[in-house]
């Protein structure tokens, strides 16, 4: 997927935006004549529309969802911003947790390197500084929630491991290997069904399947 992380052109609206929109009551849609209602009416003020987008204050089509409901909290505010920052910039995050603890220098950096040259530097100094300035608004001094993925099919999220029993033998008069009779008891063949959880951490994953070996080769 390329890499194409949300910015803002001008951040001088930032703080101004977000409070605007906790004092305001939620509409049926976030949209440009939304945005104008709240007072930014500038050009650079619609791009704040994408960034909601990004941040899961709304859905694709514009409707508030449950974040932005909660944004309301003023004891939960800048923790529910943060949340949203993590959403916005996967990437970032992925590689390090405290991504919001980058310098100025190192975020650039980390930019430049995920977007393989493929982004102009303007574009990569307004991701920087769109960044920057949510980071300063938020609060991420609580561990983030496990995040929400879409439902995964079961053949996706099951790995099943069989483990087969042989059937018992004895060895005949001539030293050949033959089955026993039916009096004794059939192979069995035991199957275990390992259900993965939807998170992203691929170290989970390895977790969980060191852990099914050891105990089944016990």
């Amino acid at each position: 997927m390329e890499f194409q992380p949300v910015y803002l052109v001008a951040i001088k609206n930032v703080g101004p935006f977000f409070e605007a929109v906790r004092r305001a009551q939620a509409p049926e849609k976030v949209n440009l004549r939304f945005i104008e209602q709240l007072g930014f009416k500038s050009t650079n003020d619609r791009l704040f529309i994408p960034l909601l987008k990004a941040m899961k204050f709304v859905d694709e089509a514009g409707k508030p969802t449950s974040r932005y409901h909660s944004f309301f909290d003023d004891s939960e505010w800048k923790r529910v911003l943060a949340d949203g920052v993590r959403d916005a910039y996967p990437d970032l995050f992925r590689i390090n947790k405290e991504a919001h603890n980058f310098s100025r220098e190192q975020l650039a950096g980390k930019l430049k390197s995920l977007s393989e040259g493929k982004l102009s530097p303007a574009v990569l100094a307004n991701i920087t500084r769109t960044f920057l300035e949510l980071v300063k608004l938020a609060d991420f001094s609580t561990t983030p929630p496990e995040q929400s993925l879409p439902p995964v099919e079961p053949e996706q999220a099951r790995k099943t491991v069989v483990a087969e029993v042989s059937q018992p033998s004895v060895e005949s008069a001539r030293g050949e290997q033959v089955p026993t009779t039916s009096q004794n008891a059939p192979s069995l063949v035991y199957r275990i069904e390992i259900v993965l959880p939807a998170v992203r951490d691929q170290a989970v994953y390895d977790a969980i399947f060191r852990s099914a070996r050891e105990h089944l080769l016990k």
